[in-house]
């Protein structure tokens, strides 16, 4: 028989917490918070308008980075409605099923981005390897048939997440949560049952897609670097990986901190709590907050379309 002490997950509280040590300055908190949303969803929903509206930028990167734009748009509009009711409204609890589904968004666009940071690490290769054979092979149907099959992807490895938590026993009828939104790696640690199961399944999604995915970006960037070292004119080749600078900052801005707070989580029995929360705020926020500025800023052809529709419209009577 279940000891009195073991609630159902569906009738117990789970309480998010904003950013540990700062509550005395959560009005201001709550202003940068605002302030970074707004960028975010600014920045990669210009980036979607100008590549849907602009003809000349219906090209095999342009479309990638559409979905880049996407993905980030989707993790920050998951974690948005507890991270701003937090600071803004100080509401601090959600239920279990509610958190459940914010989690399986949040993991989902986040397998979703790291397999777009592939397919476009191999949208460079390709450029740089093959120029005359690349609208050849990345063609439209090809580029269409990449993001269903990463949303597909990453819509069924997440799908086990939900139900195997849903199944667990929780001890405590108040549950805290070490961030402003949910996480599988917080919420693992919670139930007072054997969570093996579900750590194995995550420790394989987390191979499958994040460590499978960073491997082959690695080799792709092996594979350009050893093409673009063929080319006989030292100028050739700068400006031939000057091409590449704008998605290796999006891979650096990705799993650097991705990394980051994956030791935190297993190795850092003392570590601080403000840190951690750092930590997953910049893995979650900062590429989607970097990215529209270093494409806007670094890839020509971006920044001409935005100019081109900026004065589109001021042209108009």
């Amino acid at each position: 028989m279940k000891s009195s002490n073991i609630s159902l997950a569906s009738s117990s509280t789970f309480i998010l917490v904003g950013i540990p040590g700062l509550e005395a300055v959560r009005a201001w908190m709550s202003i940068l918070f605002c302030l970074m949303y707004l960028t975010i969803l600014v920045g990669n929903s210009t980036i979607l308008y100008v590549i849907q509206k602009d003809p000349v930028l219906h090209q095999p990167m342009s479309h990638f980075l559409a979905m880049l734009a996407f993905t980030e748009l989707g993790v920050s509009l998951s974690t948005m409605p507890t991270v701003l009711g937090i600071f803004l409204a100080g509401a601090t609890e959600i239920n279990f099923n509610a958190c459940l589904v914010q989690m399986y968004f949040i993991h989902s666009f986040s397998i979703m981005e790291s397999g777009v940071l592939l397919a476009m690490a191999f949208d460079r290769f390709m450029a740089i390897y093959s120029p005359l054979r690349y609208s050849v092979i990345l063609t439209h149907r090809r580029i269409r048939a990449t993001g269903f099959g990463l949303s597909l992807k990453s819509a069924v490895l997440m799908a086990p997440l939900p139900v195997l938590l849903k199944r667990l026993p929780f001890c405590h009828r108040v549950n805290m949560l070490s961030h402003s939104y949910c996480l599988h790696s917080n919420l693992i640690h919670l139930p007072c049952a054997d969570t093996t199961l579900n750590s194995i399944y995550g420790l394989f999604i987390v191979l499958s897609t994040f460590g499978l995915d960073s491997v082959l970006i690695v080799f792709s960037y092996v594979l350009i670097l050893k093409t673009v070292l063929g080319i006989v004119s030292g100028e050739g080749w700068l400006k031939t990986l000057n091409t590449c600078v704008s998605h290796m900052c999006a891979v650096l801005v990705y799993y650097v901190p991705m990394i980051g707070l994956a030791m935190l989580h297993h190795f850092g029995q003392h570590r601080s709590p403000l840190l951690q929360v750092m930590m997953a705020n910049a893995y979650l926020f900062i590429p989607a907050l970097v990215n529209p500025i270093v494409y806007s800023l670094k890839t020509k052809e971006i920044c001409k379309g935005i100019f081109r529709n900026l004065i589109q419209k001021r042209g108009r009577p």
